[in-house]
């Protein structure tokens, strides 16, 4: 059915992933698909250091480093071969580069974790509402 699902991931909020992690995983069984774990983190963090473009360097350098460490911690409770899931690290607008990745590439399906809701975002977390209305795919918002 699916042979390339996009999984935008927040590794610093891993409980958002865990459900997720096991619909990808039956997506992926299902067709020996392959899965590509996305972790996108904010701009707004380059503000802070602004003026200071070594420090920024070393700042990104150590953020890229530690995502890809958690999405490698992410990558063990799959229950597929190791060859069948990326990962990527990327800065920038959760939803913009969700939307750009999935375009740009040929995913088939998004599969993306999503918060309880609260008073701000009554049905879906406020990342998985923007990538639903957004997207030019189908999208799989798991609780």
């Amino acid at each position: 059915m699916y042979k390339k699902i996009l999984m935008p991931v927040d590794v610093f909020e891993m409980n958002l992933s865990d459900k997720a992690v096991r619909h990808a995983e039956f997506l992926a069984k299902a067709d020996n698909a392959t899965i590509t774990l996305l972790n996108i983190l904010p701009l707004s963090s380059r503000s802070l250091l602004r003026g200071f473009n070594s420090d920024i360097k070393k700042f990104e350098a150590y953020m890229i480093a530690e995502s890809e460490k958690k999405m490698n911690e992410l990558k063990r409770l799959f229950d597929i071969a190791p060859e069948n899931i990326r990962t990527e690290v990327r800065f920038g607008n959760v939803r913009d580069e969700i939307i750009s990745i999935s375009n740009k590439e040929d995913y088939e399906v998004i599969v993306i974790g999503s918060k309880t809701p609260g008073i701000s975002s009554h049905l879906l977390g406020s990342n998985a509402e923007s990538v639903i209305r957004y997207a030019k795919i189908p999208v799989l918002v798991v609780r």
